[in-house]
């Protein structure tokens, strides 16, 4: 466990009702619970909440990426509206040498509808990209969901193809789009 006094919240605010919290474990009950309590919804779109079971998976998790996010591989964020935990986005991955970063997100069924995620993710591409850390921004959902298609295709992402049945979701295999974003 990482002790209290190194903790690094490379928070972003947003505005006054959102701000973005880097991962840390001091966040895992919270996280657990918002996966709980979401996990029939978020099932509709992906493979692992079928897989936390318990808060020690959380933890783990918060764990993991805390470590990934601070040596610049991975950048996981925790969403607050008016201090409470809606959601996450993140760069799952960080390829230093190509620039590139592949972006995860997923936001509390009740938050739905509100820009949340927009706002995040053109904030993470605002910082990292004047950072010099990432230029190419890619998102990759499947087809049928249609609410990540819309994220991607209103932040500006061109859709770049679809991959055939690239993501097992729910026993069957599922085609996937793939949005991009360059950053000069």
């Amino acid at each position: 466990m990482q002790a209290a006094e190194n903790w690094q919240d490379d928070a972003i605010k947003l505005n006054e009702k959102i701000t973005l919290h880097s991962v840390h474990e001091r966040y895992a009950d919270e996280l657990f619970a918002l996966v709980v309590r979401n996990k029939v919804w978020l099932q509709k779109a992906m493979e692992w909440p079928q897989y936390v079971t318990k808060i020690e998976d959380s933890l783990k998790t918060a764990q993991g990426n805390y470590i990934l996010h601070h040596r610049g591989y991975a950048k996981m964020f925790l969403i607050y509206q008016y201090e409470n935990m809606v959601g996450v986005i993140s760069f799952n991955q960080i390829e230093p040498t190509n620039k590139t970063a592949y972006i995860g997100y997923w936001l509390d069924e009740r938050a739905q509808g509100q820009g949340i995620i927009s706002q995040a993710l053109e904030a993470i591409i605002a910082k990292y990209s004047s950072e010099g850390l990432v230029r190419r921004f890619v998102i990759k959902c499947i087809v049928t969901n249609e609410a990540s298609n819309q994220v991607a295709r209103r932040n500006g992402f061109t859709l770049e193809g679809c991959l055939r049945q690239a993501e097992f979701l729910n026993g069957e295999f599922h085609d996937q789009n793939i949005y991009a974003r360059i950053v000069e």
